[in-house]
């Protein structure tokens, strides 16, 4: 099941610098963002076959509900200096994005349309969202 995890943070006069590091199987091979969400209810609605992701939420807010084979959660992003872990079988929504949020997925594998799932687990579960 998805996980959270603390960033390193490191403070000093001239700012404050996060890492993001060993948080993924393999190496990074994409990055992307998503932004000025106000249009959209939600975003998602899938999950992998092979892709591991890591999601932090830049600014302002959002709720990833997230569905496996045994459980779901919603988990709240609201501090860039927490991650979500999501597992290839972690089936994902995204949704109640704040006006200013920019949610960051770091990915360990390259986009392949063939490594999505759209389905849900349980239908049953996600009918109210």
């Amino acid at each position: 099941m998805a996980q959270l995890f603390e960033l390193k943070s490191f403070n000093s006069t001239s700012g404050e610098l996060t890492v993001i590091e060993k948080l993924l199987p393999g190496s990074i091979k994409r990055i992307f963002y998503i932004q000025n969400t106000s249009n959209f209810e939600h975003r998602g609605g899938h999950r992998h076959i092979s892709s591991h992701h890591a999601m932090v939420c830049l600014q302002g807010n959002c709720e990833i509900y997230v569905q496996n084979e045994d459980s779901e959660q919603t988990f709240q992003l609201n501090n860039p200096q927490t991650s979500l872990i999501l597992e290839p079988k972690d089936w994902r929504i995204m949704k109640n994005f704040s006006n200013d949020a920019i949610l960051l997925i770091i990915s360990n594998q390259y986009y392949d349309i063939n490594d999505y799932i759209d389905e849900p687990y349980n239908q049953t579960a996600i009918a109210g969202l």
